[in-house]
């Protein structure tokens, strides 16, 4: 197949810019509403909060599905250039809004910009062949870091802004910056982008009809762990941090965006991985070491106590001396470890591995009499797990950047099966991620109110990992049995010979 054109890598470029600044706008409340509340200009309870949060993510997860169509009938240069436009509105008229239910509207409108992801998708699906779309996909959804850059530039926009919080109605600027770059880049859009559609067009019937196969439900499955959770925890991850680790706000803000931004610019190298390697393969692997991770980061920070090894008499007979370090029953002396507990969360140090302690405590008193392999003195164990936050965060920017190469798989894999419905297909498979975002920060919340874990989130993601990685392999079995029966009998047969 021929390389691509210089015209396809202009509309990719063009494409993945207007993604970034689109997610950049998508996670525009994550920051803004906190900074609002934190700072007094509105007394927004813990529900108006989260809803607050979740309604642009759910508007852009609702609206890529019929975006996703509109693109594949219209062309990715209206649709894309509109789309900014339109946005561009509810973002500006937001400066004058002074309640909850007035920020929720602008916030739907602007939400919007969550559907850009299925435009481009489908845009830039048009303008290379079979054997380049992987990367091209890839370099395309590396404009998640669009996240990464609001959580890191608009605090200390805010800040500036409303000095340090003194004159907090500035604050009404930053949405009118925003809607300024929005209005830009669809100028620049719909002036340099070039046109172009499927080569075979359909009626929204027939390109509605894959929705059908469970192969699309399956992909949206993957999407939901890799991208879903992925948006959630660019939130979660934040109150996560300040709670657990008890990091200052900016410290915690700062961290969250090291999980957001590698987790977007690594994912172009998981659209090269699943060119070369192959679109399965690249998520067997993700989701093995999704899998793993998971498990690793579902250890609370904890402290234990469990009984120890303690002392038994070893003759019956008098107690005779009880302290601290010594037990004396009939001339025979026992030695008592003595309690000596540190208080591991003041202790200097961090510590990546479990500190144990251990000590006894006499259980008799001077004058009892006591029988053979009575005891003497109980033991204690004291285990403390410090969930090093620098071992924590590693993991995390880890399973974010397998996150990133899992999103580019998933979308290697939807023109290949459906390479005419790029469009719908991609944009159903977007809404499911996208629900991803909105649905899990509050399973988050409903987990630790139940578990009063943390790590019960971490948890939730092991099981989803598990779903998906037997769900796969269970489909690619199938296909193995359907396509060469005789080869898998014989695989078989000499399996049970073994």
């Amino acid at each position: 197949m021929g390389k691509p054109s210089s015209t396809s890598h202009r509309m990719l470029f063009l494409n993945t810019l207007a993604f970034t600044i689109c997610f950049a706008v998508w996670m525009f409340n994550g920051v803004t509403v906190t900074f609002l509340v934190d700072n007094g200009a509105y007394d927004w309870s813990s529900v108006q909060i989260g809803w607050l949060l979740g309604i642009p993510v759910l508007t852009g997860s609702l609206f890529r599905l019929p975006l996703g169509i509109m693109t594949d009938k219209f062309g990715g240069k209206w649709v894309f250039g509109g789309l900014l436009l339109v946005s561009a509105i509810p973002m500006f008229l937001l400066q004058y809004v002074d309640s909850f239910l007035g920020f929720a509207l602008c916030s739907f409108g602007y939400g919007l910009t969550g559907a850009g992801f299925a435009v481009g998708i489908a845009y830039t699906s048009v303008w290379y062949e079979k054997d380049w779309q992987g990367r091209a996909l890839g370099i395309f959804g590396a404009g998640n870091a669009g996240a990464a850059l609001t959580t890191l530039f608009a605090p200390t926009i805010l800040q500036n802004l409303t000095n340090n919080g003194a004159d907090m109605e500035q604050w009404r600027i930053l949405p009118v910056i925003y809607a300024a770059i929005l209005v830009v880049m669809a100028i620049i859009f719909v002036v340099f982008a070039k046109n172009k559609k499927p080569e075979t067009q359909r009626t929204i019937k027939k390109l509605m009809q894959p929705l059908k196969s469970i192969r699309v439900w399956r992909f949206g499955l993957y999407y939901f762990l890799v991208f879903g959770c992925f948006v959630a925890f660019s939130q979660w991850l934040v109150p996560y941090y300040v709670n657990v680790y008890y990091l200052p706000l900016v410290t915690a803000g700062i961290l969250a965006a090291a999980f957001s931004f590698p987790s977007g610019i690594i994912r172009a190298l998981g659209g090269w991985m699943s060119d070369k390697w192959g679109a399965r393969k690249v998520m067997y692997w993700v989701l093995g070491t999704s899998l793993a991770i998971s498990f690793l980061l579902i250890f609370p920070k904890m402290e234990i106590y469990s009984p120890g090894n303690g002392i038994m008499a070893k003759q019956a007979g008098e107690v005779t001396e009880v302290s601290e370090s010594k037990i004396t029953v009939a001339g025979i002396e026992y030695d008592v470890i003595p309690k000596n507990e540190t208080d591991f969360e003041e202790a200097e140090g961090a510590f990546v591995f479990p500190k144990k302690e251990t000590w006894q405590e006499p259980v008799v008193e001077e004058g009892q009499q006591v029988k053979k392999k009575e005891l003497l003195a109980s033991g204690e164990t004291k285990i403390f797990f410090e969930a090093n936050v620098w071992v924590f965060t590693f993991l995390v920017i880890i399973l974010g950047s397998i996150w990133g190469v899992g999103k580019a798989a998933v979308y290697k894999h939807i023109p290949e099966y459906f390479p005419d419905e790029v469009g719908v297909v991609g944009g159903m498979v977007g809404v499911l991620g996208g629900l991803g975002g909105f649905v899990c920060p509050i399973i988050f919340g409903y987990l630790l109110d139940g578990s009063g874990l943390w790590t019960s989130a971490w948890m939730f993601t092991l099981v989803l990992s598990v779903i998906c990685l037997w769900w796969m392999h269970r489909t690619i079995q199938k296909m193995m049995h359907k396509e060469q029966p005789k080869l898998m009998r014989q695989i078989e047969a000499k399996n049970d010979k073994k």
